[in-house]
């Protein structure tokens, strides 16, 4: 078995065999085949593509090239979720309380973010003393104790994705189903839970621009888990604007606190009760939708799911009282408040733009190892079909960098598009995937 071979026969368009794609995954891992090789059957499978079983092996190899994390001394079904990224996707923090007040265990590795997308890790660090790097002891002991516990991923998980996600990055190779699908599942099967729900994000702040799309990959997402003896839900929701109603780590928590206290945006609510719905149904904890839904406003309303996520907070170190009194944050020292030029009703919004006008300002980072600033980022009125008179308040825009305010009002006001007649609002959830296939909402 070699290479050239490999190479050769997926750039005709034959299927490679179970024991070819282990090959090229331990021999790239452990380094004994060259990027260059691997590089060139990358392009390949781009503009030849791979099918569901070759997908789902190639995963399996991935999540196999490193550690795995071993959950079953938790009591009960283990549910996880993901997302693919978007503007103000601070998702995971609500609905993590929410599912374990109600009895089911979340047990989630999360990562940092790059570019216009937050990271789950960057926010939760935004709380003074907040710790992702605990031990392995003390996540599975937190995760037994209360329910919850989130960490930063370890070097050792799916370490074969790590290097082959590095490599697709400079060679133009990462927009294909099979290898963003393989990505995402490697590290979740790695991760151990026996639900897990995915939320594919679409739109102009996603990476999946259309629903089409979206829907591809969540099919071949929901049957690789499923292959691998998982239960799996994909939804499908809007990332056309801003999620809620802050942009940046500090701001998000923020905002996930008073969503915990029952004052969330309606189309963060839907996103949160559809995701955490689907956790519940999987975990055997709900009935049906309704019946899940129902359950998880009860806890918002009677305080479980708050007390949850201080206790969380409390368990990895955090200082609880930011959480009891959001106004101790840090406060960014520069705040620009952007209004409208005239009496406008919003026609579209590019959340990829208003995510860059975040990382301008600090709150993101361009490279992985980069500083941000956890105070920096945006407060967002404006969503579309809103209608607004000249001179009110758009957005607030929060930095510690008074020379970037310029630049980011201007890119600001490049990301929305205005219209005399009334426009429709948003979707927020599309649907979802399972195992029977999509399911229109």
């Amino acid at each position: 078995m070699n290479m050239y071979d490999i190479i050769t026969k997926k750039k005709h368009g034959e299927e490679l065999s179970d024991e070819e794609i282990a090959y090229v995954v331990s021999g790239f891992t452990e380094g004994s085949i060259p990027d260059y090789q691997v590089s060139a059957l990358l392009m390949a499978i781009c503009l030849k593509g791979m099918n569901i079983r070759e997908t789902s092996t190639l995963t399996i190899c991935m999540r196999d090239s490193g550690a795995t994390m071993d959950l079953s001394s938790i009591p009960g079904l283990k549910a996880d979720k993901h997302s693919t990224g978007g503007v103000g996707d601070k998702v995971s923090l609500i609905v993590g309380p929410m599912v374990a007040a109600l009895g089911v265990p979340v047990a989630k590795m999360s990562g940092r973010g790059l570019g216009h997308t937050g990271g789950t890790i960057d926010k939760l660090e935004s709380i003074p003393g907040f710790r992702t790097d605990i031990s392995n002891e003390q996540f599975l002991n937190n995760v037994k104790r209360m329910g919850l516990a989130i960490v930063g991923q370890t070097a050792d998980l799916a370490p074969a994705d790590k290097k082959l996600y590095a490599l697709r990055d400079v060679t133009a190779t990462v927009d294909n189903i099979s290898l963003i699908a393989s990505s995402i599942m490697s590290k979740k099967l790695a991760s151990g839970s026996d639900v897990i729900v995915l939320d594919v994000t679409v739109g102009s702040g996603a990476f999946m621009k259309t629903i089409e799309d979206a829907k591809k990959l969540a099919e071949v997402m929901v049957q690789i888990g499923t292959r691998a003896g998982k239960k799996v839900y994909a939804v499908i929701s809007d990332m056309n604007q801003v999620l809620g109603h802050s942009v940046g780590n500090s701001l998000e928590v923020i905002e996930a606190v008073e969503a915990l206290q029952g004052k969330a945006e309606e189309d963060l609510t839907e996103a949160c009760l559809m995701i955490a719905g689907l956790m519940l149904i999987g975990c055997g904890k709900a009935d049906d939708l309704t019946d899940a839904k129902e359950k998880l406003r009860e806890v918002i309303r009677n305080g479980a799911a708050y007390a949850k996520f201080k206790e969380f907070v409390q368990a990895q170190g955090g200082d609880v009282r930011f959480i009891e009194d959001t106004e101790r944050f840090e406060k960014a020292k520069y705040q620009r408040v952007i209004k409208t030029p005239s009496d406008l009703t919003v026609k579209t919004i590019d959340a990829e733009r208003i995510g860059r006008v975040s990382v301008i300002l600090g709150a993101g980072r361009e490279t992985k190892n980069a500083p941000i600033d956890m105070s920096a980022g945006i407060h967002n009125y404006c969503k579309v079909g809103d209608t607004f008179k000249k001179g009110d308040a758009l957005a607030v825009l929060y930095t510690n960098k008074e020379s970037v305010l310029e630049e980011a009002e201007a890119l600001y006001h490049k990301a929305y598009s205005v219209s005399d007649a009334p426009v429709p609002a948003l979707t927020t959830i599309y649907g979802f995937t399972d195992t029977e296939g999509f399911h229109k909402i």
